[in-house]
């Protein structure tokens, strides 16, 4: 087994996307540089989208000035469309990210279309990414279970997957959205999906409802997966997956990663210190059985 896994930091956008209450630019901003204090190299620090359906997300032009996100690699943004791929090439973005899901149900509420038509849509979006040297992610949703459909077939994850990859997305994040799958779930899609896209060119993003979260992640380890998202705190839910908690929180990975001897680069006392900055400051309270275990003592 390989001695590294990459974390995929999604605090900034997936963590805060569906919040109610305002949150304060400045502070997004201080949450982006502590957790690239604490060794993050790659995350997401917002979203393009139309900012009447996600308002959270409507300064991430902001953020990424004041961030420098265009000098760094490994910074992340969501684009629903043409408009918000103008917006992300124009504040110099070096990476961002498409999405769609395995369920047209979701698919069309999330982005309002089926998936074949999110997949028509992404295509000349992702061809005009790659040609200007930009790093393109491909997510797909509801690996497992939709909120409006049910249970999910792993055959139908596989070829939204290759249509992502055929199209030209460098890597595939695989996002168990209502955190409900066990790892016998995972394995069979990311068994499935194999089929067409190699192990490494696959990412892990996990819900955490049922507290399947840190289980699904070390299945998806074990299969070989090397790119894990996670929310530091465990912050997070889909505004249009009812019912869905956080992501995985970051320090409960970094935790089982270094217990496992796998480096991660994020080293755990700064990035708690991020955790309580949320909940200190924004008033997030976090989720995460690590921080609870070694902080909620000093706070």
């Amino acid at each position: 087994m390989s001695t590294q896994v990459s974390i995929v930091e999604v605090a900034p956008r997936d963590g805060l996307q569906a919040r109610n209450e305002h949150i304060e630019t400045a502070h997004r901003i201080e949450l982006v540089e502590r957790l690239r204090s604490a060794g993050v190299t790659r995350m997401e620090v917002g979203a393009f989208v139309s900012p009447k359906r996600v308002p959270r997300m409507a300064d991430t032009a902001e953020v990424m000035q004041a961030v420098s996100a265009s000098r760094h690699a490994g910074d992340m943004v969501l684009v629903a469309n043409e408009r918000g791929l103008e917006q992300a090439l124009s504040e110099g973005a070096r990476a961002i990210a498409v999405f769609t899901a395995a369920s047209d149900a979701f698919a069309e509420k999330n982005i309002g279309s089926t998936v074949t038509a999110s997949l028509e849509r992404f295509a000349p979006i992702v061809a005009r990414a790659r040609d200007a040297g930009v790093f393109v992610r491909g997510y797909v949703s509801t690996i497992t279970d939709c909120p409006y459909a049910g249970p999910v077939d792993p055959t139908a994850v596989a070829p939204v997957a290759k249509a992502l990859r055929d199209m030209g997305c460098q890597e595939i994040a695989l996002g168990e959205t209502l955190g409900k799958a066990t790892p016998a779930r995972i394995a069979a899609v990311v068994e499935a999906v194999a089929s067409d896209v190699p192990i490494n060119e696959m990412a892990a993003h996990f819900h955490d409802t049922y507290g399947m979260g840190i289980a699904n992640v070390w299945e998806a380890v074990r299969l070989g997966i090397r790119t894990v998202d996670a929310a530091a705190g465990g912050l997070g839910g889909c505004p249009f997956a009812p019912g869905a908690a956080g992501n995985v929180a970051t320090e409960d990975v970094v935790y089982l990663l270094n217990g496992q001897g796998i480096k991660t680069g994020i080293a755990l006392d700064p990035l708690l210190d991020a955790v309580a900055f949320c909940a200190n400051t924004m008033g997030i309270a976090p989720t995460s059985r690590v921080y609870k275990a070694l902080r909620s003592a000093d706070s």
